[in-house]
């Protein structure tokens, strides 16, 4: 059996499982007077850390907030059901487009948070090669991803249709972590590597990386990340729909953070520590809340 194939296999089983999950009741729903918070994630590093610092100022402000981690899919599923309140992940135009059309009429959308987020396939530097085009026998015909559910796999599984010379390579598909475990593995070895990357990401920072060219323009361009809340949210509870829709923040604030709980900090110490040093950025998000 295809690696493909065995991706594909633990995907459906994976969403399954999280659909039961979050299908059960609407208990994780805060409304009305409540100063219950539940805002959903992926466990991606980018994600790990803007929802950590987003859900600590909230928390600061007398909310009890849960961060409930989610495949990609169902994190959109979720909030659009009102299962949770709201989410700060969302890759668009491109890498979360399916989602966006399937779910954007039962979410209220509150725009990007962070400009300049970029997908596509990344290598070390050292390795000599430039373009997806290029690619012919490195890495033994293997890329190594990340979730089955994320919209990089998407892309990536695009990209093995539409280049003729990826007809017989392999996405891998794992973790964020597992990802960077081997890629980590591979620089230390110099050893070819191909990994589905994105950016704002703190292993550009860590490591001396490139994307390839993708003359096909399978990854797109340019992205933002976005927040999206439930319908009602800001009915509910208006201050926190306020500082959710003020949230916005730039590629070197999110780095830092991420930087932080990579060498190690709990990601909410790290949320702490960044709100402490950034009193004037976070008096803009919570300049509307009233309580």
């Amino acid at each position: 059996m295809k690696l493909k194939t065995l991706s594909k296999l633990g995907m459906a089983l994976g969403l399954g499982f999280m659909l039961a999950a979050c299908s059960g009741d609407d208990s994780n729903k805060s409304s009305g007077d409540s100063k219950d918070v539940n805002l959903a994630y992926v466990e991606w590093d980018t994600e790990i850390a803007s929802t950590n610092v987003v859900g600590q100022v909230l928390e600061d402000l007398g909310y009890n907030v849960t961060l409930t981690p989610l495949d990609n899919a169902i994190m959109w599923e979720a909030v659009s059901k009102g299962e949770a309140d709201g989410m700060v992940a969302a890759w668009l135009p491109h890498t979360h487009a399916s989602q966006y059309e399937k779910y954007k009429a039962d979410l209220d959308e509150l725009g990007e948070n962070l400009a300049g987020a970029k997908i596509g396939l990344v290598v070390p530097s050292y390795m000599n090669i430039n373009s997806i085009e290029d690619l012919a026998n490195e890495a033994d015909h293997t890329i190594t991803g990340i979730e089955p559910g994320a919209g990089i796999t998407a892309a990536t599984e695009k990209a093995l249709e539409e280049y003729d010379n990826l007809s017989d390579w392999n996405l891998v598909t794992s973790s964020s972590g597992a990802m960077t475990t081997s890629l980590a593995k591979a620089i230390k070895n110099k050893d070819e590597i191909i990994v589905t990357g994105w950016s704002p990401h703190w292993k550009f920072a860590k490591y001396d990386l490139k994307y390839l060219e993708d003359p096909k323009g399978v990854f797109g361009g340019e992205e933002t990340i976005n927040t999206f809340v439930r319908k009602g949210l800001k009915e509910d509870q208006p201050d926190v729909y306020s500082v959710l829709d003020n949230f916005h923040w730039t590629s070197e604030d999110l780095e830092s953070v991420m930087l932080e709980v990579m060498d190690g900090k709990d990601p909410k110490d790290a949320a702490k520590d960044w709100i402490e040093k950034n009193a004037d950025k976070v008096a803009e998000w919570t300049k509307d809340v009233k309580k």
